[in-house]
């Protein structure tokens, strides 16, 4: 994220609140959650329109449309999952889980959001749409062992670098394999690589790792079991990435994020722990940004 002004900042603050909350204090939230009216539930997440409506002010960008948008879809998404609390007390898993997942996945691969928000600032969109499951999946429906639980444990360390050693050596020989990594020399300072470390860990390893293994992974489980489930979750994780460094179809990037779901996958079903697949995640995003 660039494009950096005291308005971002101060929307981007805004969008942590939920996230923190939740990573903190999940259990709390939801009881309190759980003890409001149900129409004060379902509307309360309108509130996270507040960011982008501090976005688009302060950037000359607001349209109707997009306030109709991000105001309408989480109070959508509170509701459906409200329903399937209801229709699903078993968490087997409902067609409104997998339509809420679809609806999220799609808005952030296919970056269908994106242009509400200012150059620079469009990480702001996947951050929203974070918190908009967060609450849906948290709050509402009360989504059970989905480990988005942030007072890390020394096994989370131990797990998640089980698993790098484990994925390495195959992911680099197949990339090599494919043509689709290229070794260079790139030695990072101490305090810039830790820095970078901590971004991908809070801004790409995790929200992904929630969304793929915490709820994708840890909903299939309950309807075809824990190795079919994590073979699923591990080829849309893989497929999601079709797009990404290329124009067409990238057949490698899908076969590669394919196979390091399934060591994400193992390292979060270790204890349903995100921590745990999201030091795994963040190391192999890390080693790639600074030698591949």
């Amino acid at each position: 994220m660039y494009n950096i002004t005291a308005t971002a900042i101060a929307a981007f603050a805004l969008e942590m609140i939920p996230a923190i909350s939740f990573a903190f204090g999940s259990e709390q939230v939801t009881r309190r959650v759980q003890g409001w009216p149900i129409p004060v539930r379902l509307f309360a997440p309108v509130v996270l329109v507040v960011p982008y409506v501090v976005i688009a002010v302060g950037y000359h960008t607001f349209s109707w449309d997009w306030f109709a948008l991000f105001a309408g879809l989480p109070i959508a998404v509170a509701a459906l999952l409200s329903h399937a609390a209801s229709d699903d007390p078993e968490q087997r898993g409902n067609w409104r889980d997998a339509f809420v997942l679809l609806v999220l996945g799609l808005a952030v691969d296919l970056r269908w959001f994106e242009a509400a928000w200012p150059v620079g600032l469009r990480a702001l969109n996947e951050l929203l749409l974070v918190d908009i499951g967060l609450y849906g999946f948290m709050a509402v429906r009360q989504l059970t062992g989905t480990g988005f639980n942030f007072y890390l444990k020394g096994g989370d360390v131990k797990t998640g670098l089980r698993e790098l050693i484990y994925f390495a050596p195959i992911v680099i020989g197949l990339g090599l394999l494919l043509g689709f990594i290229h070794p260079h020399g790139n030695t990072p300072g101490i305090l810039r690589g830790v820095l970078t470390w901590i971004g991908i860990f809070l801004f790409t390893a995790v929200p992904e790792e929630l969304f793929f293994r915490a709820w994708v992974q840890n909903l299939l489980e309950r309807r075809v079991g824990r190795r079919a489930g994590l073979v699923i979750a591990s080829v849309i994780f893989g497929l999601s990435h079709f797009n990404k460094r290329s124009a067409h179809f990238n057949w490698r990037y899908v076969i590669l994020a394919t196979i390091a779901g399934i060591f994400y996958g193992r390292a979060w079903r270790e204890n349903r722990r995100v921590p745990a697949s999201g030091i795994t995640h963040a190391c192999v995003d890390w080693l790639w940004s600074w030698w591949f």
